[in-house]
């Protein structure tokens, strides 16, 4: 069993609220968009990272990071980057990406819409948790954290508070 903090779009940004809210979590995962190594770093000192650059993030996390984290966790094939679309609007590279590597989980960020969706077309659960941090249009900065106990992920929680 494994407990998951997901946060997206910090834009340089972690509220010490979050960072409580994933006092328990076994890896915390980012969605793109970090904005600024420390925050990485920051992240990373304080539990394990899987984390994909977003399209604001300079060449030090280019560098750093991936576009697309493709693993397995417990019995659940993930896919996350940080643009993705959402279940009947996805760009066709990620339609394809999706088709191909048949995840359980497709996380992404960049919307600032926190969005949980089940995509019956192909069988797999959406997450975008929205945006963490503090610059963007987003009224609410939102994060999320859930657990993969084996082939289920369950107990989803969301911390939001207002910007």
């Amino acid at each position: 069993m494994k407990k998951i903090g997901l946060l997206s779009d910090t834009h340089g940004y972690v509220d010490t609220k979050i960072i409580n809210f994933f006092k328990d979590v076994d890896e915390i995962w980012h969605a793109g968009d970090i904005g600024d190594i420390s925050v990485y770093d920051q992240l990373k000192n304080y539990k394990p990272v899987r984390a994909v650059y977003g399209n604001i993030d300079n060449h030090k996390l280019r560098i750093e990071l991936p576009e697309f984290q493709i693993f397995s966790i417990e019995n659940v094939k993930v896919v996350l980057t940080h643009i993705g679309g959402y279940p009947g609007r996805y760009p066709k590279e990620i339609r394809q990406l999706l088709l191909r590597e048949k995840p359980k989980l497709f996380i992404c960020g960049h919307s600032h819409i926190l969005k949980v969706i089940f995509d019956k077309r192909l069988n797999l659960l959406h997450i975008n948790p929205g945006a963490a941090g503090k610059y963007g249009f987003h009224p609410v900065r939102t994060a999320v954290r859930f657990t993969i106990d084996n082939d289920v992920i369950k107990d989803l929680e969301i911390w939001e508070t207002k910007r």
